[in-house]
């Protein structure tokens, strides 16, 4: 199976058709509701996302803490080997509104990119995150949600030409 990229439409040999017509017996996968991540300490781990992200706190305990995307969140969690689990290839991708302030903050925070195409990095605790932009990606968030979010975002032509060939063309 080719290496994951958000940004680009290759079929594989698994690849299954959706069950628009309901015919099929398995669930449709529909989205991500949350992404769950082990931190050593859930203090630090808020003040390192909060200096380079902006999000709401959804909500909290002494051990655990929700960022909030609109209608998806990160859910922390503190363990105490939470950097002992951390590998080469596996990472979860954020979609952010601007890539280029996302780069700076990166660096304005003393956080080193990792070296390969496209913008990733390793928090304190060896999780892998992959950022993309919003406008560059077939992912898209329903206008009520951005709007909800404060978001005013658009897609690149590639990215709309990417969703149509899914029939998946974003409203006007």
């Amino acid at each position: 199976m080719p290496e994951s990229n958000e940004s680009t439409s290759e079929s594989s040999d698994t690849r299954t058709e959706p069950n628009t017509d309901h015919t099929d017996d398995r669930p449709q996968l529909v989205g991500i509701n949350h992404v769950a991540l082990e931190v050593g300490d859930i203090e630090d781990a808020l003040e390192f996302y909060a200096s380079l992200f902006a999000f709401d706190l959804r909500g909290r305990s002494e051990t655990a803490a929700f960022l909030d995307m609109g209608d998806q969140f990160i859910a922390l969690s503190e363990t105490a080997n939470a950097a002992a689990t951390a590998d080469e290839k596996r990472h979860f991708g954020l979609v952010v509104d601007d890539l280029d302030t996302a780069e700076r903050r990166l660096d304005d925070q003393g956080v080193d990119p990792l070296d390969v195409s496209g913008l990733e990095f390793r928090d304190p605790w060896g999780n892998r995150v992959q950022l993309v932009e919003y406008g560059e990606i077939q992912f898209t968030k329903a206008e009520h949600v951005r709007e909800g979010m404060g978001l005013e975002l658009e897609k690149s032509a590639d990215a709309i030409a990417e969703l149509a060939e899914k029939g998946l063309v974003p409203e006007s």
